[in-house]
């Protein structure tokens, strides 16, 4: 993994929005559901849990795009870069989208997720895959493994 260096700053595509992160992140993750597929017209979205007082937006004001349910998931209004979710019951972090950093190159995905749902030839090096979510009692296993890797 390269260095990184706190705070982190990035901002989607047309540079309207902008945000910074102040805390490492907990975990860092490739999703390959059909949903992920979609929102990011790729095989897979990547992100990174950070904890939520270490996360704001500095700059412009983000809209709730995607299937507007109780995950919420932000972008962009001008660009439409999807930036980051608040998943539903889990106010303690934010999934940011990783490519929306400055520099995202310290970046690897330590677990994938929904592989059950992931095209053929897609592969991320992630360290564990999972074919849905993680059961809830395995994050904190995981959380303390990737921040002791990092």
């Amino acid at each position: 993994m390269s260095e990184r260096t706190l705070p982190m700053e990035g901002g989607c595509r047309c540079g309207r929005v902008r945000l910074k992160i102040s805390a490492p992140p907990l975990l860092t993750m490739a999703c390959h559901c059909t949903g992920c597929q979609k929102m990011t017209s790729s095989a897979y979205s990547l992100s990174a849990a950070i904890p939520s007082e270490g996360f704001e937006v500095t700059q412009g004001e983000p809209v709730i795009g995607g299937l507007h349910g109780v995950t919420k998931h932000y972008f962009c209004p001008h660009c439409m870069s999807w930036m980051f979710t608040r998943p539903e019951g889990m106010d303690w972090f934010i999934n940011l989208r990783a490519t929306m950093l400055d520099d995202p190159s310290w970046f690897t995905p330590f677990i994938e997720t929904w592989t059950s749902e992931k095209l053929s030839f897609a592969e991320t090096g992630a360290v564990y895959s999972y074919e849905a979510l993680p059961e809830m009692d395995a994050y904190e296993g995981l959380v303390k493994e990737y921040m002791a890797r990092s």
